[in-house]
């Protein structure tokens, strides 16, 4: 999976402010697919510092997950378990009609692993990327284990 510029949410003066996803409009279709699904939203948090994406609470399916969607790109996953530091993605293939407005992420997806190259000039990971300098900075400072880490990140 090749990472687009701005996705972590960071960037300098040599680069512009990444895209925004509509959150509103994410809001409104969570609804109307977990309603029609006999579940319920529970809570609907923005993207605020130093989370870098949506998180919407359901109980549905006689589950209770979150569904997650990054500030900047429509990339989308669904999480048992979203706590700073510990995401815990999950499939959830009933929600499979996200996939008409959202790139739904696989666990497999998310899980694959973040290789680092820290001696290396051509860059740090070892994956396909357009990501900024202070994207990269970021990545070197962090050190995310999987790309799912990226994606959704706590980063300050």
């Amino acid at each position: 999976m090749k990472l687009p510029v701005g996705i972590t949410g960071f960037y300098d003066s040599k680069n512009k402010q990444p895209p925004k996803v509509d959150g509103k409009q994410f809001k409104q279709v969570c609804v109307t697919l977990v309603n029609r699904s006999g579940g319920k939203v529970l809570k609907f948090k923005e993207p605020q510092y130093p989370m870098n994406f949506y998180d919407i609470e359901v109980k549905a399916f006689h589950k209770h997950f979150h569904i997650l969607l990054n500030e900047h790109y429509p990339y989308l996953a669904f999480a048992s378990v979203v706590e700073y530091g510990k995401i815990n993605f999950i499939d959830v293939p009933e929600l499979k009609q996200f996939s008409s407005l959202y790139k739904v992420l696989s666990v497999e997806e998310l899980n694959e692993p973040l290789v680092l190259n820290h001696d290396s000039k051509e860059g740090i990971l070892q994956i396909e990327n357009d990501l900024n300098r202070a994207e990269l900075e970021q990545v070197a400072y962090w050190k995310p284990n999987r790309i799912g880490d990226v994606i959704f990140n706590y980063w300050d």
